[in-house]
């Protein structure tokens, strides 16, 4: 048998990188590593080895890395130029692929064409964590032009597991209260009508393409998107969540524009997730993917996924995290609005 191939992973135990190192822990063919600090080692497959270590102590990382070479270098927690460049001295001859993890949100937002592919435009004025993204490929690519540097982008979109439900709006605690508030049959905010388009993809999936791209020479140099091929409107996703918890779905419909300024005295930046993000249609054209992972398909639909999501979340009390601010202001928000329609 030829001798494993060594994988490292940056952080390894988000909701994506969780999936991917499950997937490859499980392939003989691979020897699985992970840096990071520890907290969530109850995630990691047994046969996994671990380097606990924080990735933003250089020094610490170079020395508990020295005389290692990795067939693959996997980036899922750098947002930030600094953090990439960290990346490009410590592993710029100590691996064969770099995989960075940016993010669809850095097409433009909107671009010329809803039909999305690897070489619509980069530019988002409207979400920070999206233009650090920009940056963060611009330097990772002139690093592959110039020296040759052997990255690969990976452009995740909406990715869920069995701990997330898929939302537009919720709080700064996460999607929970919004359940909630389906349960209790009050009434939920959607951006906009709710029939823009948008796509979903359980982890696993997006798991399949990743590691079909790992060690792969046709990735070197270029980027990929990996998501799903079902598409769905808003109010489709909303739907299918309420009929997957038997309740009847009390959709209340508000302009992204509106909620964005109703929500930054609180701290909610929908002019980033909303405006930047998923108040546009965007249907992902994965052809250049499937050109070298043929594997890569849809096999958690969203009906089957939101109802694992929905079974473990409501099952594990630890994931019913209420959010009684963000519960509040969307009674206030449509509080304000249905007072206006009496002033007309």
């Amino acid at each position: 048998m030829d001798k494993k191939r060594k994988a490292l992973f940056i952080g390894g135990t988000g909701t994506i990188s969780t999936a991917i190192v499950k997937r490859l822990s499980q392939d003989p063919l691979w020897e699985v590593w992970l840096i990071n600090r520890g907290n969530r080692s109850d995630v990691v497959p047994q046969n996994v080895n671990l380097i606990t270590a924080d990735i933003s102590d250089e020094d610490d990382v170079r020395k508990k890395i020295d005389g290692m070479y990795f067939d693959v270098v996997s980036e899922f927690i750098g947002f930030s130029v600094d953090q990439v460049e960290r990346d490009y001295r410590l592993f710029k001859d100590k691996t064969d692929q770099y995989m960075y993890i940016s993010s669809a949100s850095a097409y433009n937002k909107p671009a010329a064409s809803y039909v999305i592919t690897e070489g619509t435009t980069l530019a988002n004025p409207h979400w920070e964590y999206s233009r650090n993204k920009i940056a963060c490929e611009e330097f990772l690519m002139k690093k592959y032009r110039e020296e040759g540097f052997p990255v690969t982008i990976v452009r995740p979109s909406h990715t869920y597991d069995e701990r997330n439900v898929p939302l537009g709006v919720h709080g700064k605690k996460g999607f929970y209260q919004v359940i909630k508030r389906m349960q209790e049959g009050k009434p939920v905010i959607i951006q906009g009508d709710g029939t823009s388009l948008w796509t979903v993809t359980f982890n696993s999936d997006f798991a399949i393409g990743y590691t079909g791209l790992m060690g792969n020479s046709h990735a070197i140099g270029e980027a990929f998107q990996i998501t799903g091929d079902e598409t769905l409107s808003w109010n489709q996703i909303y739907e299918t969540i309420a009929k997957a918890l038997n309740v009847k779905l009390n959709a209340y419909h508000v302009s992204s524009d509106y909620l964005s300024a109703a929500g930054d005295k609180y701290g909610f930046d929908f002019e980033g997730s909303l405006t930047g993000d998923k108040s546009v249609s965007v249907v992902f054209d994965n052809s250049k993917l499937k050109r070298i992972v043929p594997k890569m398909k849809t096999n958690i639909s969203f009906d089957t996924g939101v109802r694992i999501a929905l079974d473990y979340v409501l099952s594990h009390p630890e994931c019913q995290i209420e959010d009684k601010e963000f519960d509040e202001w969307c009674d206030r928000v449509i509080e304000a609005l249905e007072e206006s329609k009496k002033k007309i």
